[in-house]
């Protein structure tokens, strides 16, 4: 059965233990719209937060799970290692700089290793993210920064950019995201972690550009990364529609390779895998999407439960600390 191919990127979803300063940072000084605050769908005692440009555009989520007494990360190999977030220019860059200097944000400098400049810089859980100048991308579009952000919309935030994946064996997860999800090798680019010169390859889908990149690098020497808050959980694709979903988990079974079925999670549909390093995949429908439930002026707001959880309101709301998102 032919399938689409992916689209790019959908979604990233980390691990936070302070959800009210997790709220703060992502919109206070990021200045990403809070688009629905939810719950973890496999654990309704914890929120799930989902900040994203202004009305939640595939491709530009950035989520969060609290997990209150998540320990401090082991930082190390077979883990998502760096989630970029895509900003128009590289003017931008600078305002960025300029921001996170007068929050105290810990970041790094300007760099242009990968050919398009970036700005790392970490959160106030050490949460590795990276700054990527769209300057001269082609390829999937960006989102559009919400008007009423505390930062101007010409440096807005417009969406996820390159994932970076630190792996014991490069090879491996190449052939999975070349074999089996059809991503294609795009290039190659040198760069210097912790002293030393690595090698990134470069691979992408859909349209290609940084909403459809995923950046490997190999590194046998560090140990496996232990989890906890500033560490992200799972990597999500985007399938346009259940149809292509069904297709895909379809070609995944047809391969033998384990994997969840279909799962709802009513804001869009999903299919869990993980490829050989133990990095969790998740393919995900661009709909229904997020004002399936809340209008437009109203994301993120109050408490937002899909159906199916409803009639368990009261005893969710009960277990959840207060977090008070009204603007």
């Amino acid at each position: 059965m032919e399938r689409k191919p992916l689209k790019g990127l959908h979604h990233v979803s980390a691990i936070t233990a302070n959800a009210k300063k997790n709220y703060h940072f992502y919109t206070k000084i990021l200045g990403l719209r809070l688009v629905k605050k939810s719950v973890n769908q496999d654990d309704t005692s914890v929120y799930h937060l989902f900040y994203a440009d202004e009305r939640g555009n595939p491709g530009t989520d950035l989520t969060f799970f609290e997990i209150p007494y998540a320990g401090r990360t082991s930082y190390g190999t077979n883990s998502i290692s760096t989630t970029s977030l895509r900003v128009s220019n590289d003017e931008a860059l600078q305002y960025w700089k300029n921001r996170l200097k007068e929050f105290d944000i810990d970041h790094d400098e300007i760099n242009g290793d990968s050919g398009r400049k970036t700005l790392a810089f970490r959160d106030f859980e050490g949460q590795r993210l990276m700054l990527v100048s769209d300057e001269n991308n082609v390829g999937v579009a960006g989102g559009k920064p919400w008007s009423k952000s505390p930062v101007p919309q010409k440096y807005g935030i417009i969406g996820l950019g390159p994932i970076l994946l630190t792996v014991m064996n490069a090879e491996n997860t190449i052939k999975i995201l070349t074999a089996v999800m059809n991503f294609r090798n795009k290039d190659s680019y040198t760069t210097t972690i912790n002293g030393r010169e690595c090698d990134v390859y470069v691979l992408e889908t859909g349209e290609g550009g940084s909403g459809a990149e995923v950046h490997v690098i190999e590194d046998a020497e560090k140990p496996r990364e232990r989890p906890g808050r500033g560490s992200v959980h799972h990597v999500a694709f985007r399938v346009e529609n259940r149809e292509e979903l069904e297709k895909w988990i379809e070609h995944l079974s047809e391969l033998k390779i384990p994997n969840s079925g279909f799962v709802e999670r009513y804001y869009f549909r999903s299919l869990y895998f993980r490829e050989p390093n133990g990095i969790l995949y998740e393919l995900a429908t661009d709909d229904p999407g997020f004002e399936t439930d809340e209008d437009f002026e109203h994301l993120g707001e109050n408490l937002a439960l899909p159906p199916y959880f409803e009639d368990q309101r009261e005893e969710i709301e009960a277990k959840l600390e207060p977090l008070d998102t009204r603007r």
